[in-house]
């Protein structure tokens, strides 16, 4: 009888399993899923593009394209890995610009997410490759919009934030000015609200971006979309 040891020397190093998967026209086709064994993440082996969706009858490609895989197919979302303590941003950051990814950076309440906040941050995210939000400290937003607000704490805010799709990081900085964050972020791109202008916005912000060699981009808000009206909207029901 063997032992467990040998058992274990005769596994291969990537476990398969073939499966049967229901793609969207409705064909059955063959996968094949492996676990890395290092890393524990399961991929997805798809067959050869000249086998997938070949009609009955249908002659095969004479360059066949290669098996191609689908990396951490069953890997859980954790959006809360996407808060980052404001002195943790630098050193995310230094790893996003050994990739030679462009760094997006915006901030802002985000008191209660509306389509207005979702379309701006998409827009925002689209400018570069990642996109890393600075959400306004409980205190900062008290000073700025008034002592009924925010609605939402800020860890509340920052969580609902970093679990949209647009959005690579969020952090929360306390300061009344994104000055501080914006040192440690040293966006590539910077982005503000068209309410703003070059003119109006914050000059000491428009200098430490300018230092890092960022650049300034202004987007639209989408009209009449804001968290004060829906407040408004809310109270007079």
């Amino acid at each position: 009888m063997e032992s467990a040891r040998q058992t274990r020397s005769r596994a291969p190093a990537l476990r398969l399993f073939r499966v049967r998967q229901d793609l969207r026209d409705k064909t059955i086709k063959d996968k094949i899923i492996r676990r890395d064994q290092k890393t524990g993440d399961w991929d997805m082996i798809l067959p050869p593009a000249s086998s997938r969706g070949q009609a009955p009858g249908q002659p095969k490609s004479k360059y066949p394209l290669p098996a191609r895989v689908v990396r951490g197919i069953d890997r859980q979302l954790d959006f809360q890995k996407k808060i980052l303590l404001l002195e943790n941003v630098a050193s995310w950051r230094a790893s996003l610009r050994a990739q030679g990814r462009r760094l997006v950076v915006t901030n802002g309440c985000f008191d209660l997410l509306h389509v207005g906040h979702v379309t701006y941050l998409e827009a925002a995210r689209n400018q570069g490759d990642a996109l890393l939000v600075g959400v306004n400290g409980d205190a900062a937003v008290r000073l700025l919009k008034g002592p009924g607000r925010p609605v939402n704490s800020e860890q509340d805010r920052a969580s609902v934030i970093a679990a949209l799709e647009a959005v690579d990081a969020v952090s929360i900085f306390r300061d009344r000015r994104a000055t501080n964050f914006l040192s440690r972020a040293k966006p590539d791109i910077y982005v503000k609200g068209g309410d703003y202008t070059l003119e109006t916005l914050d000059q000491e912000e428009r200098a430490v971006v300018g230092s890092a060699g960022g650049r300034i981009v202004f987007i639209p808000f989408v009209p009449a979309k804001s968290t004060t009206g829906l407040i408004e909207r809310i109270l007079s029901l």
